[in-house]
This record gives C-alpha cells, sequence and structure tokens, in this order.
C-alpha cells in the first residue's frame, strides 16, 4: 500500500465529513436504542466562530462521537438564537448605511429587512462548525424564530399569564440607551469605575442658608423632587417642613425625613430623583414625591432639561458641572470609585428607568430548580463549586423582566381594546383575542382593527428557555415521538456566565412544562483566556482566527490543543503551541501507521518477547481504559485526552512498537502483525471523538470497509480482565531499560554494540520481561548473580541492583568525582527532607498526602545514597 509520508489534514477533513454526511451518519430518529441527545447552545445567529465556541462545541462533539461508539442513539441538535438586541443593532446598521431610518419603517417592513439579512449572514457560525468536524444532526437544525418554535413562546406566554405568573407592571427597570431596551438584572454588568462624588449647594427657601449634597450624577438634579434627611439626625433637624430650590432648575421641593438615608455618606443629606433611582422611586412613592423623567430613551436630555436638551447625559454631566461652579452652587468634587452598571450586550452604562414592561413571576419556578440541582442531585453541575453560585441566584432572584423595546423577535400577544389601564386580552392569536376582548369588555362590536397589539418582543432568552423542549416541539405536541425519546437530554456544555440567563430557566421551564429536568449534567466549561490570562476580544486583537487555526493545524491539531488544558470550570489559557502539538501529536500518529504498514509479513513463529510485549499492552490499554472511562463520567474531558494521549505516545508507539519491531530488513510474523494491527484500532477507537478525521482516515486505510463498518459507527472497546502483575512488571522492565540507556548515554556506548547486564534479584522479579530488555538494550545475555559485580557500573530499581560491566579503560578518576558530586548533593537534599520530617508542627498540620510524599522522598534518597557509595567503592578497589 502506499501510504503518503505526510498526513494531509485538509484533504482528510473534506472528503471525511463528505462520507459522514453522504452516509448519514449524524442522523437521529427514535428507535430501540438507548437516547444519548445534547442540545446545542444556540450561538447568535449574527455570530462567527470564535475560541470559545470552538472549545464548547468540541467538547460537545466529544461526547457525542463517544456515545456513537457505545452504541446509543445520538442525537446533537443544532441551531442559532436570533438575539434581538444584536441583530437588530446589525439590521439598523445596515439600514443607516444606506440612508433609512428604522423610525421610517412599518414593523413589517422592518421585518423585511431584518429577515433578508437573516437569511444572507445568519448561520454562517454553523457551517464554520463543520469545519471543526461537529457531528450535528443537521437535519434538525433550529432557529428560534422558526414557525413552531415562536408558537411555542406565544403558547407558553400565554398559558403563564393565564396561571397568574406574568402580569404587567410600571417599574423602574435597566434601560439600554443604545440598543433603546430594557434589560433583565442578568443582563447588567457591574463594573469598579473611578469618578467623582460632586458636593453641590442646596439654597434653603425664605433663608440665606445652604444644604449640601454629595451625587455621583449631578446632571440629575433637574429631576430632584426631593431632599431627605434622617430623622435622629441632629445637624438637619432645625429643616424640618421647610423646603430647598434645585439650583439652575429653580424649582422648589421639599424637605423630607427617612431612616433609609446614611449619617455617614457624604453630608448625609441625599437629593431625591424617583426617575432616576430605583431607591429614590421607593423613597418617592412612600412620600408621593413628584416624579420627573429627564431623559430620553437614547440618554440625551428632555425638555426638563431646560437649556440642555437635547445633549448627551455624559456631555450635560461636564457641562452642567462648569455651570453650577461658576454659579457658585459646586462646594467641591472627590475622586470616588462606584459600582457601574453596564448593558451585556452593547457595553454602555444602563440607565434605571420607570416603564410600563411586563414581568414574569419567579417565585413558585425556582422551587423544583432549587430541589433538582441542590437536593436531589436530579441534575449536576461539573463543577460542582457552581452549585453555590447557583444556590445564591436562585434564592435572590427578582421577578423576570421578558419584555424588550424591539421589533425583531415574538410580539407579545397582548392586544389592547380601550384607553383603561385593563383594557387588554392575552390570547395566541388575534382571532382568539376579538373573542376573548368581546367577553371581557362587553362590546360585541369590536372588530379586529379595534384591537391593537402590543408593539414590544419578549426577551431572547424567553424563547431559548423552551430549547431542550421546542426544538423536538414539546409545548405544542407534548406526546410526539421525539420528545417522548429524547427528553430529558443528557449532558448540556456551556459557560458559566449564563448559568442563568439560560441553563437554570431551562431548568425552570422543564419542570413547569414536563414536570421533569431538561438535562442529567451540565458541563461548564471555562473561558479561553490568552497566554497572559487576558479574555480574548477583537479590541486587544488577542483572539486568534479560529479557520485560520484549523487551516494551520488541523481541525484534530486544534481540538486536541484546546482539550489538553480546559478542565471544567477553569479558564483555559490558550497558546498556539498547544495546536502545534496537536498536530505533532497527528503526525506521530500516522508516522506509527506508516512503520506499521511497511513491515513485510511472513508465516513464521512468533518470538517470544514479541508475545510478552502484546500482553503487557492489552492490559496496559485494559488498566487506562478504566481510568478513561472513570475521567469521562466525572466529565473530566481534558484528563480522559491526556490518558489517551500518554497511552497512544508513550505506550504504544514509544514501548510497544519498539518492543515488536523486526531487526533490520527483517520481516515481522503474521501473528505479531495482526495483533498489532487490531491494537491500532482499538486505540484509534480511543482516539476518534477527540480526533475524528486523523483516526476515520487510518481506520479505512487499515482494511477494506463497508459503510456500516465506518470509525465513526465502530464499537467502543470493551471491558476485559486485567492482569495487574504484568502491567507492573513492565513498569520494573522499563526502568531497568532506561536505566541501561543512561549507561550507553553517558559511556558513548552505541546502540549497537552489543553488552551485558547481572542482575543482583533481591526483589525476586520474574524473568518474563527478560527478553524484552535483552532486545531493547541489546544486551549479550542477562546473568542473575548473587553478589555485586567488581568493575561495573551499577544502578538500581527498587532493591534490585543492575550491573553493566564496562569493557575498555574508563577514566577512573572523572566517574568518581562525578558520582562524589552527585553523592554530596542527594546527602544535602536528604538532610532538607529529614529537617522537615522532624518538625513536629510540619508533620502534625500538613495533608497526609504530603507528609507521606516527602517519606517517599527520605526512602528514594537514602536508597540512592547507598548505591552511590557501592559504586564508589567499587571504583576506588
Amino acid at each position: 500500500m502506499n501510504i503518503p509520508s505526510k498526513y494531509d489534514a485538509n484533504s482528510a477533513e473534506s472528503k471525511w465529513y463528505d462520507y459522514w454526511m453522504k452516509h448519514r451518519y449524524f442522523h437521529s430518529e427514535p428507535d430501540e436504542r438507548e437516547p444519548y441527545t445534547i442540545v446545542i447552545p444556540p450561538p447568535n445567529v449574527t455570530g462567527v466562530l470564535h475560541m470559545g465556541h470552538m472549545l464548547n462545541n468540541t467538547i460537545q462533539d466529544v461526547l457525542i462521537r463517544r456515545a456513537r461508539l457505545l452504541g446509543k442513539n445520538a442525537c446533537w441538535v443544532p441551531g442559532t438564537d436570533h438575539a434581538s438586541i444584536a441583530t437588530e443593532a446589525k439590521v439598523v446598521a445596515k439600514l443607516k448605511e444606506q440612508g433609512i431610518s428604522k423610525s421610517d419603517l412599518s414593523r413589517e417592513e422592518f421585518l423585511e429587512h431584518a429577515w433578508e439579512w437573516t437569511n444572507q449572514y445568519g448561520g454562517v457560525i454553523l457551517q464554520q462548525l463543520k469545519k471543526l468536524g461537529c457531528s450535528c444532526d443537521w437535519d434538525r437544525s433550529k432557529f428560534t424564530m422558526d414557525p413552531a418554535l415562536s408558537e411555542s413562546v406565544i403558547k407558553t406566554f400565554v398559558d403563564l399569564y393565564e396561571k397568574g405568573l406574568i402580569y404587567r407592571g410600571f417599574r423602574m427597570v435597566n434601560w439600554d440607551p443604545e440598543a433603546k431596551t430594557t434589560l433583565s438584572d442578568e443582563e447588567v454588568i457591574y463594573e469598579e469605575r473611578q469618578g467623582l462624588l460632586y458636593y453641590i449647594s442646596y439654597a434653603i427657601e425664605g433663608s440665606d442658608e445652604t444644604l449640601t449634597i454629595a451625587t455621583t450624577r449631578p446632571e440629575t438634579i433637574l429631576g430632584d423632587t426631593a431632599i431627605c434627611i434622617n430623622p435622629n439626625d441632629e445637624r438637619y433637624r432645625h429643616l424640618r417642613g421647610k423646603k430647598a430650590i434645585v439650583p439652575i432648575a429653580n424649582r422648589v421641593i421639599p424637605i423630607i425625613e427617612d431612616s433609609y438615608v446614611d449619617l455617614e455618606f457624604g453630608t448625609g443629606c441625599l437629593k431625591v430623583t424617583p426617575a432616576h433611582d430605583e431607591n429614590d422611586k421607593k423613597l418617592g412613592d412612600k412620600h408621593q414625591l413628584e416624579v420627573i423623567d429627564i431623559l430620553n430613551e437614547d440618554a440625551t436630555l428632555n425638555s426638563f432639561g431646560l437649556h440642555y436638551q437635547g445633549k448627551d447625559r455624559f456631555v450635560v454631566r461636564k457641562e452642567i458641572t462648569k455651570e453650577l461652579e461658576e454659579k457658585g452652587h459646586l462646594v467641591k468634587t472627590e475622586t470616588h470609585i462606584n459600582k457601574v452598571g453596564t448593558s451585556e450586550r452593547t457595553k454602555v452604562v444602563i440607565e434605571p428607568r420607570l416603564s410600563d414592561q411586563w414581568f414574569l413571576k419567579m417565585e413558585t419556578l425556582v422551587q423544583p430548580a432549587l430541589k433538582a440541582v441542590l437536593e436531589d442531585k436530579e441534575i449536576k453541575l461539573f463543577p460542582s463549586k457552581f452549585e453555590n453560585t447557583y444556590r445564591h441566584w436562585l434564592e435572590n432572584i427578582r421577578d423576570w423582566n421578558i419584555s424588550r423595546q424591539l421589533w425583531w423577535g415574538q410580539q407579545i400577544p397582548a392586544y389592547y381594546y380601550g384607553d383603561g389601564e385593563d383594557d387588554f386580552v392575552v390570547a395566541q392569536s388575534h382571532e382568539s383575542a376579538l373573542v376573548k376582548a368581546r367577553e371581557k369588555s362587553g362590546n360585541s362590536d369590536l372588530q379586529l382593527n379595534d384591537l391593537k397589539q402590543d408593539e414590544d418582543s419578549l426577551d431572547t432568552w424567553f424563547s431559548s428557555w423552551l430549547w431542550p423542549i421546542s426544538v423536538f416541539n414539546g409545548i405544542l405536541e407534548p406526546n410526539n415521538k421525539d420528545i417522548e425519546y429524547y427528553y430529558p437530554t443528557n449532558d448540556l456544555v456551556t459557560g458559566p456566565d449564563i448559568l442563568f440567563f439560560w441553563v437554570a430557566r431551562m431548568i425552570f421551564a422543564g419542570y413547569e412544562y414536563r414536570d421533569e429536568k431538561p438535562f442529567s449534567n451540565v458541563y461548564l466549561t471555562g473561558l479561553v483566556r490568552d497566554s497572559q490570562g487576558r479574555k480574548m476580544s477583537k479590541s486587544l486583537g488577542n483572539s486568534p482566527d479560529a479557520l485560520k487555526l484549523i487551516e494551520k493545524y488541523g481541525a484534530d491539531g486544534v481540538r486536541v490543543g484546546l482539550l489538553l488544558s480546559s478542565a471544567a470550570g477553569n479558564d483555559l489559557l490558550f497558546d498556539e503551541a498547544l495546536c502545534q502539538q496537536g498536530k505533532n501529536f497527528a503526525n506521530k500518529i500516522w508516522n506509527a501507521f506508516r512503520l506499521v504498514k511497511g513491515w513485510e509479513v511472513a508465516d513464521i513463529p512468533q518470538p517470544s518477547y514479541a508475545e510478552t510485549a502484546i500482553e503487557w499492552y492489552q492490559n496496559k490499554f485494559q488498566s487506562v481504559l478504566v481510568q478513561i472511562e472513570d475521567h469521562y463520567a466525572k466529565y473530566r474531558i481534558s484528563d480522559a485526552l491526556m490518558a489517551t494521549y500518554k497511552l497512544v505516545w508513550d505506550d504504544f508507539c514509544s514501548w510497544l512498537l519498539e518492543m515488536v519491531k523486526p531487526a533490520y530488513q527483517q520481516p515481522i510474523d503474521a501473528k505479531t502483525y495482526q495483533a498489532i494491527i487490531e491494537i491500532f484500532q482499538e486505540n484509534l477507537k480511543l482516539l476518534h471523538p477527540f480526533m475524528p478525521f486523523l483516526t476515520e482516515e487510518i481506520w479505512q486505510l487499515i482494511d477494506r470497509r463497508e459503510p456500516n463498518q465506518a470509525l465513526i459507527v465502530a464499537t467502543w472497546p470493551q471491558r476485559k480482565t486485567i492482569d495487574t502483575s504484568i502491567v507492573e512488571g513492565f513498569d520494573m522492565a522499563a526502568e531497568v531499560i532506561s536505566g541501561i540507556r543512561t549507561i550507553r548515554k553517558e559511556k558513548n556506548i552505541p546502540m549497537k554494540e552489543v553488552i551485558s547486564l547481572s542482575v543482583m534479584n533481591k526483589e525476586n522479579t520474574d524473568t518474563k520481561f527478560d527478553s524484552i530488555i535483552q532486545k531493547l538494550g541489546n544486551l549479550e545475555n542477562i546473568d542473575y548473580v548473587d553478589s555485586k559485580l567488581e568493575g561495573a557500573l551499577s544502578y538500581r530499581v527498587k532493591s534490585n541492583e543492575y550491573f553493566v560491566p564496562i569493557s575498555g579503560a574508563i577514566d577512573v578518576e572523572a566517574e568518581i568525582e562525578k558520582i562524589e558530586k552527585e553523592l554530596k548533593y542527594t546527602e544535602g537534599f536528604l538532610r532538607s527532607v529529614e529537617k522537615k520530617l522532624s518538625n513536629e508542627r510540619f508533620v502534625n498540620s500538613a495533608p497526609e498526602q504530603v507528609v507521606n510524599m516527602e517519606k517517599q522522598k527520605q526512602t528514594d534518597a537514602q536508597a540512592t545514597i547507598q548505591t552511590l557509595k557501592e559504586s564508589l567503592q567499587n571504583l576506588k578497589k
């Protein structure tokens, strides 16, 4: 067989992905097998592949490919999220380039542009995932704005409203001035920023006295409707019942008393701006204060902003500070650190704003979700450290603001038929809304055109919280065969940053609409950071082009590189060298395959060393298989890869192939060759989830395969009884061989030169591996002796001592000097260890494992010292 000298990743990737697609290996339909289901965390339809996607989807593909090998009916549902804020922003920007303003369009016209943009650019990321090797069931691809998924969202809204869980309220919300929409609490990121604390004096009506307040937002004084003092503050007792004058606005406002005011903060006086601060709003409601909103939806000042009308809030902050100073109202400023809320989507500073919004009550929805994760353990988080975070959020949750002032998304199914606060109905369609409106209003003459649907859309997360159910149409058809078979899903792989946005909410929905969990396990990946620990971003220029990495290192190389250091929940410090390591691993496997296929096979007896080597590897393989399966069970995917990596690179390539390799220009026996081919195939099965393309390429080259014999649908290696004695025996043999090689290297004895080895076998070591030691050490013979061999170099493995006679003259003095130097170092090391062990405080307080490690160091050092002294004694005779 003519096997190329180099593995061509690009060629193999396109060839085998097309092959897998052609034979529909990724597609799943319900059958008698055990299902294994993953739903993809739907990336934004606006998105392109970045390092976080690469890590997350590689892990999912590893799990889904292993499930296929285990014989399960594996179903990985892909899809995208309509991403209301991000997509609407993209469409608005595109329209602006064409000279079109959103405000010039009707909702229907705008949505035509949005769908046109989505159809042209959306879903690019799903195509890119194919380059990574993701084996999703593409026939099942979903989009959160698909008709069935949108209908599911509307049906859910109506159901929750009718249950009394959804309500409309005039509340203080988080307002994004750039996206011009409200945000939920979870979409606000709080950042510590350095700003200023402004001390401003207010005149007291009817006197020459002034009152000083401290604020971080001087522009909001134009919306002040009261000054508040603490009733226990003796400094201001004389101001009770009086009024103050707002600087610049010259409005007269009352001075009120409330124990809410912190006596120690600032001056102990608080300006009250009910329209622009949640706590001020509560004070305003309590004391029946006027509410003056000074901001437009884009955070410019409105008519209440007087001569600042139309200017941005931050521009006004600078200008009003200057005016206050000029008019003698600015007492002083101080540097001040405070937490500033920013939009998770647009990154702008959010504004507290009073607005009519729709809310979902959370108090009853969270209870099954708390119980499932923290008590019953029906759902497990990996790593479990996130359970505390999960508990804290759920136990302190507030009602979910689910309405957004956007057009792209599912329009809220509330229909207004009058001007009264309660003149609306909630229904799944216009027609059913009309029936309800006629009944509620008592007006049978109402017509469809008398109804006006709510302009707002639902929060994007209100569609994706149904994802594990809606992708199988479980809301509209709760008893269909897909939802009954695939739900609950098995594993969810996502980032901890959406533990609240999405994961917890899917759990709420699962128990509310299926009365069961949506998934069993949640694997929370870390963030991908650069080698300096910085979060990857376009602005820093530290985020590599994912597709270029694949082109350079191959998809398998990138997958291995990403997973080599990505333990669950811990951030990955990405270094491109990891991808090179992955590519090197692929080349190592390819070269091992070329070596094996290059051997001439003959019908000759199997050597004893080959029989022993194969028996050892088969047992070693089984022992590592146990470790690998344990890592998978505990979602230690990185550890599973590392165990596989070491098995293949070290045990298979570096040891087994060397042990069985025939002599130069000699054939290998057929029995050994067949065993090596079978072992290679078992290795490929372990490697396949991590390196699907390379392994399928080699699998198909090893033998002629029918489509139903492809590696992707092969059988995961079977567990067998392990002979631990042979595994342990080889470990000792490997140390013996390493000792011989060290002596050869130090004494410049070439491998082709035959030497002999004598052994004082105090361990009663089995001679089973002698033929292997002899072959790999190029030994003439191995003699077992009862006493030390004079004039020979020696080394120890456990309590056994090995002697290599050195032919010819050696520089005895140089050898003595070298050993004495090593002896001095080892004795010093032993003293430091013994000093630590003599410290009672260390022995009593250090973990047992640490103490035992120090004791082992002591034992090893003592044995080394004994061997070195004996070697010195031999050389000095």
